[in-house]
C-alpha cells in the first residue's frame, strides 16, 4: 500500500478534505454563535390589513417567548411557529428571519362567532374551536350559542349563516343553534321563540319549514305578540305552538289548558 502512489494520494486528499470540512464547520459554528446573532427583536404583525385586537405583547411574553430557543441561525422556525400558535387568539402563524438578529411573525387571529357548548370554548367565523377569554370575545356584544356533536362545528356555522338570511323577512336573528346527536336542528330566535326544525331530510327541508313559519308568523304575532315560547315545524303540513297558557296543535285549533 505504501508503495502505491495513487492510493497514498487519495488517502492524503481524503484526510485533507476531512480536515478542511472540520475547520469550516468549526468556523461556521463559531460565527453562528457570536453575540451579534442573539435574537434581540421579534416583530409581530397581522396578516393582511386587519389590526390585531387580542394578541398583545403581554400574552406573547408569557406564552410564546419562554418556548423560543436558539439564535438567528439555530432557531427552529417550525418550533417558533408552534410557540406562537399556542398563544390565545392565534389561529395561524408564519415566521421568517431578518438579518442579523430578528424574527418576523405574521399572525392570523381567530374571529369569534359564537360560544361552543357549556365548557367555555368558542367557535370562530371559520368554524374553528378555540379557547380564549369570553369577556374579550364579547367586546362587541353577546355572542350566540352553538351546541352540537364534536366535529360538527363547521356545519353549524354554515347553517347559522343560512338561518340569518332565512329569518330576515320577520326581522329576527338566531341567538342559539343546536344540532342534536340525532342531527335534528333547533334554533332560538332574538324574539325569544324556539323553533324545532328537525332533521334535514332533503336539501330544502329546513328552508321549506322556515318559509312555512314565516308565512304564518304575522298572524301568530298579531294574536300573541311576543308571547310565543316555541314552535314545532316538524309536521308535514302544520305546526305545534306553545305560548303561556295556550297550545295549538297541527289542526290549528286551540288546545285545552
Amino acid at each position: 500500500m505504501w508503495h502505491d502512489v495513487r492510493t497514498l494520494n487519495a488517502t492524503t486528499n481524503a484526510l485533507l478534505g476531512t480536515l478542511v470540512l472540520s475547520l469550516v464547520a468549526s468556523g461556521l459554528w463559531w460565527v453562528a454563535n457570536r453575540p451579534m446573532f442573539t435574537l434581540t427583536s421579534i416583530q409581530v404583525e397581522a396578516v393582511g390589513e386587519m389590526a390585531l385586537r387580542h394578541v398583545n405583547a403581554s400574552t406573547i411574553r408569557t406564552t410564546a417567548v419562554p418556548r423560543l430557543k436558539g439564535n438567528f441561525f439555530t432557531a427552529n422556525l417550525d418550533e417558533v411557529r408552534l410557540a406562537f400558535e399556542a398563544v390565545p387568539w392565534v389561529r395561524k402563524a408564519s415566521v421568517r428571519r431578518e438579518w442579523p438578529n430578528k424574527l418576523i411573525v405574521q399572525v392570523e387571529e381567530h374571529e369569534p362567532l359564537a360560544t361552543w357548548g357549556d365548557d367555555g370554548r368558542l367557535v370562530s367565523a371559520k368554524g374553528d374551536i378555540f379557547t380564549a377569554n369570553l369577556d374579550e370575545a364579547e367586546e362587541d356584544g353577546e355572542l350566540p350559542e352553538f351546541y352540537g356533536p364534536e366535529g360538527s362545528e363547521k356545519e353549524i356555522v354554515v347553517r347559522y349563516r343560512e338561518l340569518q338570511d332565512w329569518f330576515k323577512p320577520i326581522e329576527v336573528t338566531p341567538e342559539a343553534l343546536q344540532l342534536s346527536s340525532r342531527y335534528a336542528w333547533t334554533v332560538k330566535l332574538s324574539n325569544g321563540m324556539t323553533v324545532e326544525l328537525g332533521r334535514e331530510q332533503s336539501k330544502t327541508t329546513l328552508k321549506d319549514r322556515v318559509d312555512r313559519l314565516i308565512g304564518i308568523y304575522p298572524q301568530l304575532a298579531s294574536r300573541l305578540q311576543d308571547k310565543i315560547e316555541s314552535v314545532d315545524m316538524r309536521y308535514p303540513n302544520g305546526l305545534a305552538l306553545k305560548a303561556p297558557g295556550v297550545k295549538f296543535g297541527t289542526d290549528g285549533k286551540k288546545a285545552k289548558r
